[in-house]
């Protein structure tokens, strides 16, 4: 009987630290997807942001032509 009652003890307490550790695991799963995606929106948004800037250099560059061209039309 005593050997019945150590080996129930014996899986229950295997079984406990087998769902700890598994809830570590998923903690642990769940802060590295939490940093990687903060990382993944940070630089979406520098590309972004870089994405915006070289528009807008784009844009001046193509303003500039207009200008240069409108007026070389005046000249002639």
């Amino acid at each position: 009987m005593m050997f019945l009652a150590g080996m129930t003890l014996g899986v229950y307490s295997c079984r406990e630290t087998t769902e700890e550790k598994t809830q570590e695991a998923l903690e642990s799963m769940g802060e590295d997807i939490e940093e990687n995606t903060e990382r993944a929106a940070e630089k979406i948004e520098e590309g972004a942001e870089e994405l915006g800037r070289e528009i807008e250099e784009g844009a001046e560059e193509l303003e500039q032509e207009i200008d240069e061209e409108i007026h070389q039309d005046d000249v002639n």
